[in-house]
This record gives structure tokens, sequence and C-alpha cells, in this order.
């Protein structure tokens, strides 16, 4: 055999690929026959995926999502609920009932004007207030709900409450008309602050007819008793978890 048989190209030779039943299949054949493989495999992960419950971390951020957005999802009436039970130092159970509930949510308006720089500073989204009548009718207490970005932002407000002497803090919510008509800014004779989450829950409380701050000593044993607990009876519904139902509108999970 002469050298140029030896290195010709081989005209008749097959293409390259693995021999199946003593042909040679096509190696184009056996790639898309990986990729089908490939593409069912990742069909199942992918339906696996979409198919399986929530891990606790993807329920713990869809729970912190859907309580973050309550101060616009809910109704005024269930953020601030028509009647909220306390108790007195004497161990009497009362119900302080809800007056109204303002229409002006702008942060600046809410509190005294050195708190509403502060809060502009955090990034304050809005301040929803309701004014409250203990069971005597003799106090006044107005409920803030201060909604703020984060619990970052939320946590970093607290201490510009006050939590004894109501100024500068949140102002009063009159309502004309009724019990609280007197109930105004110069009234307010204790105060309470709350947190947790997004929110900041406030209260301001004085006596109903408008009569002016009175010293620690001259107020009613019970006063810096009711704030708290009012704080308290719109903080924890707000905030509290509800069941996670992530196949709902409501949910992102």
């Amino acid at each position: 055999m002469s050298r140029a048989e030896i290195s010709a190209p081989d005209a008749g030779r097959e293409p390259l690929g693995e021999r199946a039943g003593g042909r040679r299949v096509p190696l184009a054949l056996v790639a898309a026959a990986g990729c089908a493989t490939v593409l069912s495999v990742a069909g199942v992960r992918l339906a696996a995926e979409l198919t399986r419950d929530p891990s606790r971390p993807e329920r713990a951020a869809a729970v912190s999502a859907e309580v973050a957005r309550r101060y616009q999802a809910w109704p005024s009436g269930r953020v601030f609920p028509a009647e909220i039970p306390y108790t007195l130092d004497q161990g009497s159970a009362e119900t302080a009932r809800r007056v109204g509930i303002d229409t002006d949510t702008r942060c600046g308006t809410a509190v005294d004007q050195r708190l509403g720089a502060s809060l502009d500073v955090r990034g304050c989204r809005a301040v929803l207030r309701a004014t409250y009548l203990d069971q005597p009718q003799g106090l006044a207490v107005t409920v803030a709900v201060v909604v703020l970005p984060d619990e970052v932002a939320a946590r970093a407000v607290v201490p510009w409450f006050p939590r004894g002497s109501p100024r500068p803090g949140l102002r009063a919510v009159p309502f004309p008309g009724s019990v609280t008509a007197r109930f105004g800014d110069a009234a307010r004779q204790s105060a309470a602050v709350a947190q947790h989450g997004p929110y900041v829950v406030a209260a301001t409380v004085g006596y109903a007819d408008g009569r002016p701050a009175l010293r620690a000593g001259q107020q009613q044993p019970d006063l810096p008793a009711l704030g708290p607990q009012l704080v308290e009876g719109v903080l924890r519904p707000l905030t509290a978890a509800a069941p996670v139902r992530c196949d709902t509108p409501d949910w992102s999970c």
C-alpha cells in the first residue's frame, strides 16, 4: 500500500458515536437524549419545589410581612377595638370604650413638633389615632399606632416617647359632641409606650373635662395605670401572629 493510500481520508467512514445493536448512533442523538434526561430531572425538582410546604424561615418572613401590612389592610375599627378591658389597682375589671378614630394619619400632626422631627428621621409612614373613655367616663386616652419601616427603626423611636410626663409626646384627639370634647393637649397627664415589630403604640392620658395637668400627687391613683393597659390592648392583637395560609392572596410565602 502506498503512502498516499495510508494518509488519504476515509470517505466512507461512519460518524463517531456509540454502538447500538451493532450500529453506531450519531453523537447528536446521544446529546439530545442526555439533555432530555437533564430536563426531566429538573422538571421533577421544580415540581417538588412548587408543591412543598414553606420552610420555617419562609413562614416567619411571611408572618412579618403580613403583620407589617395590617395598618393598611385592616379596617380602622379592627386596629382600634371598640372596647378594651383593663384592671385598676383595686383589682376591679372595667372596660374602656372607643369614642372615635381620627382621620388624619400624618406623622407630623400626631405628635408635638420636636418629636415629629425625630419620627421623620426614622422614616415614619403614618400615625393612626383613636380616643377612648374609661368606664366612669372621667378619663380620656388617645392611643396611637406609629408605623415605621421596620423593627430596627421602631426600636430606635421608643426612647423618644415619654413614659411619665406626656410632653413632648403624643397629641390628644378630642371629639366634638362627646364627653372628650374638651380633652386637649393641655389636659395631658400621663403617657405610655410599647413596641413590637414595625409598630410603636403610644398613649396620652388626661381628664375628659379638659382640666390642665396636675401634679402627680393630685392625680387619680389609677390614671398612670390606664395608659399602659390600653396600649397593650391595641398592640397585642395588631402584632399577633396569624396562621400562615400560602394559598390565599393575603399571604406571600
